[in-house]
């Protein structure tokens, strides 16, 4: 009896404990994220845009010969009963890396602020869909995967019959679009997410595992045939300039790993600092 009351009182004190950390962190975001809440509301939305881009190519896919491709040379087709593997797999590294981006939530040492890190990943992917958007609507390629050669039914649309159609995105055309081709949005992802957390991680056990997880990534969607391999190829070299490009332009995260960093980002120290300076030009004239 005795063990279990101990055991109790010290669930009930690290609950308490959890809960400080959580509430403490999140007024600490949601101050940055008032800040920065425009333009995370524009790199969502801008998912959107993408969705209908790829949805809307879908309309201008014709059917046609598959393209000689060296990775399929290379690579066995594992099947279209197993294509859901590529998926599943895309998935874990997908739903891995959300869930690490609010750590700083729970534990104590903390490295970035999750709304800054997000704001730096959605500019990243929205500069590298907007490259694909206009990539994939320049040359239409006849689409290698199952459901996009010719005989099935999901390989055309029909004309839309208004408007709003166009605008409109199911479920269906997630997993079932043709002709987004270059480059592939997988890779995109799976790139920006890997090359994030060699930056900000602190495993490098880790780190070593997400570069081995983005070439299976790879080599599993050319062997499930949802991509040609120059789609693959064009993504790691594009995504890289571009978190290249983007580091370059956007001001380095503070490192909160240092215990000795403020709770907040130096950005309402800035805001004072400038108003400082205005009161003082003032004051001169």
């Amino acid at each position: 009896m005795p063990l279990l009351i101990n055991m109790t009182l010290y669930i009930v004190r690290e609950a308490v404990k959890l809960w400080r950390k959580i509430a403490m962190e999140t007024c600490v975001e949601l101050q940055i994220f008032m800040e920065k809440w425009k333009l995370l509301l524009a790199g969502l939305f801008f998912q959107y845009v993408h969705g209908v881009a790829a949805h809307g190519i879908h309309y201008l896919h014709r059917p046609g010969p598959i393209l000689h491709d060296l990775g399929f040379s290379l690579l066995p087709e594992i099947g279209p009963d197993k294509a859901y593997v590529s998926e599943i797999f895309f998935s874990v590294i997908f739903f891995s890396f959300i869930l690490w981006t609010f750590y700083p939530f729970i534990y104590h040492s903390k490295r970035f602020y999750t709304v800054l890190l997000w704001r730096r990943v959605l500019a990243i992917l929205v500069t590298c869909q907007a490259l694909r958007i206009i990539t994939f609507y320049s040359t239409h390629l006849p689409g290698p995967n199952y459901h996009c050669r010719k005989g099935s039914k999901y390989a055309t649309l029909a004309p839309p019959e208004r408007i709003l159609d166009l605008f409109l995105i199911n479920v269906r055309g997630v997993f079932y679009g043709c002709g987004d081709l270059i480059f592939s949005s997988h890779m995109i992802f799976t790139l920006v997410f890997v090359l994030t957390y060699y930056k900000y991680g602190s495993k490098r056990f880790i780190k070593m595992l997400a570069w081995l997880m983005a070439v299976i990534q790879s080599l599993l969607i050319i062997a499930s045939r949802k991509h040609y391999s120059v789609d693959v190829v064009v993504a790691w070299y594009t995504t890289n300039l571009v978190v290249y490009f983007i580091d370059t332009k956007l001001t380095e995260m503070p490192d909160r790993s240092n215990g000795n960093q403020p709770l907040l980002p130096l950005v309402a120290k800035e805001k004072e600092s400038k108003s400082d300076e205005t009161h003082k030009l003032l004051n001169e004239l």
